[in-house]
């Protein structure tokens, strides 16, 4: 049970970025691409997972001392070092071969996210603001290979609207990390960062990813691709989970782990299978 713990399946949701393009590039009822977006999101969820087992060893003296993160199964000792060495051996070992079934543009990103998540695990996740910058093209990568990967054209608006939603996740999360901290010892790229800094970024990137979907939502391509220029009615959705996240971050002191933030909040999860279920209605 501790080895299933330490994949963080429930973060394999963060994968569904590679399963949107299916949905904004209209195919999401062709077999062929649907077929491809399954192996890419495994593929992902695999090197995703072989990412948190490297970050683990990395990082188990700093988990020691945070008071949830010591609770993680190599830091808490339930998985050895040994066993996170042969899991670490066997995830790689699987998920490339998974994301070549994809399609070899698949195995190329999915390699180049697992090289770019090493170089970050071991240094990068120490520099001031690429630390985010790095998260965020992780998901950019995800939306490529559901995209471009799967042979999909993607929306020029779905990747800036990616990467403006990330860019925000991200600093939303150091903000509540550092508000946590005891130490910075825990992560010490915090030491580079203030609240003052971290609010001005978060307000900056929650007013992009505002303005950048409402954009979409009315742009001439987007209209025509989807024949609807309703989409602008799920602007409020967006707007207000946003709202309700900053709620969250602020108020509740919550923010270090959006997929907890997403699962725990009834009203983040409600207006995001809303938001979901209408795009979904209006698109198809």
């Amino acid at each position: 049970m501790s080895l299933i713990y330490q994949l963080r399946p429930a973060h394999w949701i963060k994968n569904g970025f590679v399963l949107v393009g299916l949905l904004f590039g209209r195919a999401i009822f062709k077999p062929e691409f649907v077929v491809a977006a399954i192996f890419a999101f495994i593929a992902f969820s695999l090197m995703a997972s072989f990412v948190y087992v490297i970050n683990d060893l990395a990082d188990v003296e700093a988990d020691r001392l945070h008071p949830v993160k010591r609770n993680r199964p190599i830091a808490s000792g339930a998985v050895s070092v040994f066993q996170a060495k042969i899991l670490v051996a066997f995830l790689l070992a699987v998920s490339l071969p998974v994301a070549w079934l994809a399609s070899p543009i698949v195995f190329a990103i999915v390699m180049g996210y697992g090289v770019m998540n090493l170089a970050y695990s071991f240094g990068l996740k120490d520099i001031v603001v690429l630390d985010v910058f790095i998260i965020a093209t992780g998901f950019m990568l995800r939306i490529l290979a559901g995209t471009v990967g799967i042979g999909i054209e993607p929306s020029k608006w779905l990747i800036v609207c990616g990467l403006m939603v990330t860019l925000f996740l991200g600093f939303a999360k150091r903000r509540s990390e550092l508000v946590q901290a005891s130490n910075n010892k825990q992560r010490r790229v915090l030491e580079h960062y203030s609240v003052e800094l971290l609010d001005k970024f978060i307000g900056i990137m929650a007013s992009a990813t505002i303005i950048t979907y409402s954009l979409y939502t009315v742009a001439p391509e987007t209209v025509k691709q989807h024949h609807t220029d309703k989409l602008i009615y799920t602007s409020p959705m967006v707007i207000y989970g946003l709202f309700r996240y900053l709620f969250l971050l602020y108020q509740r002191k919550q923010g270090e782990d959006p997929v907890t933030d997403l699962f725990h909040d009834r009203q983040i999860l409600l207006t995001v299978l809303a938001w979901g279920l209408v795009t979904t209605a209006l698109v198809l």
